[in-house]
Parts: structure tokens; sequence; C-alpha cells
């Protein structure tokens, strides 16, 4: 249903503006933080959403989507997704000041439609309203390895300009806080609020677990900052019969291919296959599948598929680069440091050495971690803070 500018509502509007949304997939966690984002607050605030019409790396927009119209997605919630020939500084200029929302949100840093378009508006005056920037880690250092020189010069451009004084910054980890703090000094405006997470169901139960056999699930980008190869060189000194399933776009095609090359020399007790790009609505049922998930990741702002993993009763094998920390406490998982390759070995090795009756306990401990998670009362509360 096409709707009319600006929006008629009766509750203050936040336009959020992101590369990707919903049914995309390929672009991973983002597209779940946006999805989650607009669906938890939506019953305080208006919410529109302007995207592109089609997924990461896609050649074709979404099937059946209306595009470059403004339509509802579900109740009070609106959506245009922008056709390329569409993405213009014009044309996103018009969009904003058509729909006059009370706020703006860039579920971005260098999105440059969506986030420098709108910064340089906000610091031109082309857009008076309050602009919220959500770095999403991208300011982390293990993610600014990757095309240093180019992310420099933005964040550099960004200090010159004075633009970062003219934003308030939504951290959602206390090292995004201090990575924001960092590149643009104590006196910037940052409020701290943890992603929303999806929802606990019942937990679900365990997986038939026998003793020295161990299926393992990773989910993420073929890339460096994901470490899968990491993972691929510990598990030939784990003892037992090993199935890893690696769920993910190859991104980087000369690191997929040394990862390939690695599994090609595993014994016959490993077994890896890969998966590629899975929908989320279809991740679910592939990790229920599993005994564990594993993801020695350089940095994750969140880690969607490791709450997922750990809400389906899946303990989590993870560095010590994300959120979820101190998970053996709750024999929910465990945290490592990327130094202690060792210990990574001993962690998986002792998942796989479970038998049926540790095996569950460890699982409930995993869906108990991420349903105490869940249930935290004040996240919203803190997102208001955001949008006052």
């Amino acid at each position: 249903m096409a709707l009319n500018n600006p929006v008629v509502s009766s509750k203050p509007h936040i336009l959020m503006l992101a590369d990707w949304f919903e049914p995309g997939y390929k672009a991973g966690g983002p597209i779940r933080s946006c999805v989650n984002f607009v669906r938890q607050m939506k019953d305080k605030y208006h919410l529109s959403v302007l995207t592109t019409d089609r997924d990461l790396d896609a050649e074709a927009p979404y099937e059946g989507v209306t595009t470059d119209k403004w339509i509802e997605f579900e109740h009070g919630i609106d959506i245009l997704y922008c056709s390329p020939q569409n993405l213009s500084w014009k044309y996103i200029l018009r969009q904003i000041k058509s729909r006059q929302p009370d706020f703006i949100y860039l579920n971005s840093m260098y999105s440059r439609y969506f986030t420098i378009y709108p910064l340089l508006m906000r610091r031109l005056g082309y857009i008076s309203q309050p602009v919220v920037l959500s770095p999403r880690g991208m300011l982390r250092e293990s993610a600014l390895r990757f095309r240093k020189t180019k992310k420099k010069i933005f964040l550099n451009l960004l200090r010159f300009c004075g633009i970062h004084k003219l934003v308030r910054f939504h951290a959602t980890d206390a090292t995004e806080q201090q990575d924001v703090y960092l590149h643009f000094g104590k006196n910037v405006s940052v409020t701290l609020a943890p992603n929303f997470a999806g929802a606990v169901g019942p937990y679900p139960g365990a997986a038939v677990k026998k003793e020295k056999q161990l299926s393992i699930i990773f989910i993420g980008r073929i890339h460096p900052i994901k470490n899968l190869d990491y993972l691929l060189e510990l598990l030939p000194q784990v003892d037992g019969h090993l199935v890893l399933t690696i769920v993910g776009s190859e991104e980087d095609k000369d690191y997929t291919s040394r990862c390939k090359n690695m599994v090609a020399a595993y014994p016959p007790r490993i077994e890896v296959r890969f998966t590629g790009e899975i929908p989320n609505h279809q991740l679910p049922e592939l990790i229920r599948q599993h005994h564990i998930f594993a993801l020695p990741t350089s940095g994750e702002n969140f880690g969607h598929a490791i709450f997922e993993s750990l809400a389906l009763g899946k303990p989590v094998v993870i560095s010590d680069q994300t959120p979820w920390r101190n998970l053996a406490a709750s024999k929910a998982g465990w945290d490592i440091a990327l130094a202690s390759k060792s210990e990574f070995i001993n962690a998986l090795q002792q998942a796989c050495d479970f038998n049926q009756q540790q095996y569950d306990e460890w699982s409930y401990g995993a869906w108990q971690h991420a349903a105490n998670f869940a249930a935290q009362l004040d996240v919203k509360q803190l997102y208001y803070k955001l949008f006052q």
C-alpha cells in the first residue's frame, strides 16, 4: 500500500537509513539489528526505513517488492526500497524532507548514500533534525585493518568538518564507546545501549550426543575478520569424529580458496561442507542439527548468530572479541583469547568428549544465558535516551 507524505502520527517519528533490510539476508547481522530495532521501538515511535531494493552484491531487486514508493512494511513501520537509479544526493534529501522525521538514525559508519550523504546534509544545513549514528563495530581496530586508507580519510574528514560534534553516537557496548572516544574525543555525545536481541522461545531440548562425536556450525562471511582459517587449523588437533558446516558468503575469494585447500588435506574423520549463504528464516533449523556453534572472530559488534545459537541451546566456542563474555561460568560456552590456541583446542575437545548428560547440561546453560539476556527490561529505556 503506497503511503502519503509526510507521516501523520501522534508518535515521534524516527527515519532509519540503512543499506540493507528484510527480505535481505546476505549482509548478516546489520540487517537483523535494523529489523529488531524498528520492531522493538514501534510501540513508542513511528518508524520509517529508507534502504536499497536489493541484497548485498545482488544484481536484481527483491522479488515482489515495490520500489521507489513509501509502503507499509508492517503496522507502525513504513519503508522505501530505493532502486539504483535513484541513489543520489537529491533523491535521498527529498525523501528525508518528505518524511519530516523528528530524528534520523544512521545504521552504518561508511555508507556513501546512507551515512556520508546525510552527515554532509546535516553539516551544510540542508537538514536540521538530530542525527544518531551507530558505528556497528566499524570503529574496531580489527575492522579498520581492511580498506584502512579510505576509512582513515573519512574519519579525518568527519573531525575536520566538525561533523562528529553534530551527531549523537550510539555505542552497543563499552568497547565501542571507547572506540568512539578514541577517534572523536571525550566531548562527543555517546549513549550506550546494547543491540536488541531476537525472541527466545521455550527450551528446545538438546540434540543427541555421543562421546567423541561433534557437529559444529560456523556462520559468517568467509573473510579474514571472521577467522575461519583459525578454526580450520585447530580441528585436526581435536580427537574424535568432527562435522563442520560453514554458512556464509565467499566474500574474499583468495581467502576462501585457502580455507578450502586446508579442508582438502583433512583426514576422513573430519567432514566439512560449505553451504554458501542461507536466508535467515532457514538458519534455525540448520543450527538445531548441530551440537555447538564456533566463531573465532577478530571482532563482533553483537553477534546475532551467536545469540541465535545460544537461544537454540547450542553452546558456543568464540573469541573474546565479542560482547558475549564469561560464558563458561554459565555453562553456555567458551570465550577465549585468540592468542590461546591451546584453550580453543581444549574447549573443542571438551565439547567433543561430552556424553549426553554433560551435553544436556551445557545445552540448557546456553539457552538460559540467551533467555537471561533477552529478559533485560531496561534496554528500551536506554534507546529512548537516544531519541529525546
